[in-house]
């Protein structure tokens, strides 16, 4: 039987109410943005390159010129590179309703084409951005009118004190394993992974067993009853966030979790346009090993962290925070305009 299309007026009247709180939502954040002194940016989607994780999948275009030159483009993933040539040009406080795409991305809490809320601080420190989280989770809900978030059966109340965990502490509270015995030792992760009841194929690599073991044991026990930020990560798992300097083992980076659902991801910002640029070298390495592609690096967004002040950021994923805050059952019921059939349908 053919799906009901999201444009005909019974599938649009039970959407309806959600959509709404998206709007109620979306200009109650921008208010506490702009009256904390935040300058909304605004950043073009046409990228040089889409962003540098092994596992994001970007939508690739050709831009002609009036002589028939092409140029290979992509929309990005994300506006974070944009927004930290924005830091290095002067700006000191920016936020983005971004529209962001993603290729392979489709379920219940993903769709190719969403938007991205991200925003940055100049010298200031993680713990602000963290605090940035709290207050933007509890506009959203008083926004709503809901109270709490809501996903699955679970409910998360934001005006309730958070909880911090780093991630030692999360494996060894919820999974029953010293993390920090085996941060360079796949083999002995691997074996405390099953023996934990964790499955895990022979020839694993030490990532792919942390992200096993922390996406069915840890994040489903994360964000119950109130927000949880996950935070110290290893430094493999560093991204663009900077090492701790008591402790460069681990990172300077957290995840924001609600009914067990991540929401944001935060760093310290990395600096070291070296440092960065190996990092992204050694990802698109992984990318073709594994997918047998790679994306191009952007030269100016590097030069531009060679000059951009120390700063904290967050990217936090805006449709999901209107899912949970309105009560929807999927994130297709606050899309205004949900992906075309067979784009993003549910999983």
């Amino acid at each position: 039987m053919p799906t009901e299309p999201w444009w005909s007026p019974e599938a649009h009247a039970r959407r309806r109410s959600h959509l709404l709180a998206r709007v109620r939502v979306k200009s109650a954040v921008r208010n506490w943005f702009e009256t904390g002194g935040f300058i909304e940016s605004e950043c073009g989607a046409l990228v040089v390159s889409p962003g540098n994780e092994a596992h994001l999948h970007a939508f690739e275009t050709r831009y002609v010129a009036e002589n028939g030159a092409e140029t290979q483009l992509f929309l990005h993933t994300s506006p974070e590179f944009a927004m930290k040539k924005l830091l290095a040009a002067g700006e000191r406080r920016i936020f983005d309703f971004a529209r962001a795409y993603r290729n392979r991305e489709a379920g219940r809490r993903h769709a190719p084409e969403f938007t991205m809320l991200e925003w940055y601080r100049a010298e200031e420190g993680i713990e602000a951005v963290m605090e940035d989280c709290v207050a933007i989770a509890r506009e959203a809900v008083s926004a709503a009118g809901s109270g709490a978030l809501r996903w699955q059966g679970a409910v998360c109340d934001p005006f309730a004190a958070p909880e911090v965990l780093t991630l030692t502490e999360a494996f060894s509270r919820h999974a029953g394993i010293d993390l920090e015995a085996h941060l360079e030792d796949a083999s002995g992760l691997r074996v405390e992974a099953i023996r934990a009841g964790i499955g895990v194929p022979e020839g694993a690599t030490w990532t792919d067993v942390f992200s096993a073991v922390l996406v069915t044991r840890i994040e489903p026990a994360l964000g119950q009853g109130r927000l949880t930020f996950l935070s110290r990560y290893p430094v493999s798992q560093a991204a663009l966030s900077r090492p701790v300097p008591e402790d460069p083992r681990f990172a300077e980076r957290f995840e924001l979790y609600a009914c067990g659902v991540e929401l944001a991801n935060g760093y310290r910002e990395l600096t070291d346009a070296a440092a960065l640029e190996a990092r992204q070298v050694a990802e698109m390495d992984l990318k073709q090993a594994v997918y047998g592609a790679r994306y191009p690096l952007d030269t100016e967004f590097l030069a531009a962290v060679a000059r951009m002040p120390e700063a904290s950021g967050v990217a936090m994923g805006f449709d999901r925070l209107v899912m949970m805050a309105s009560g929807a059952r999927s994130i297709r019921d606050v899309l205004w305009t949900p992906p075309t059939a067979g784009l993003g349908d549910e999983a």
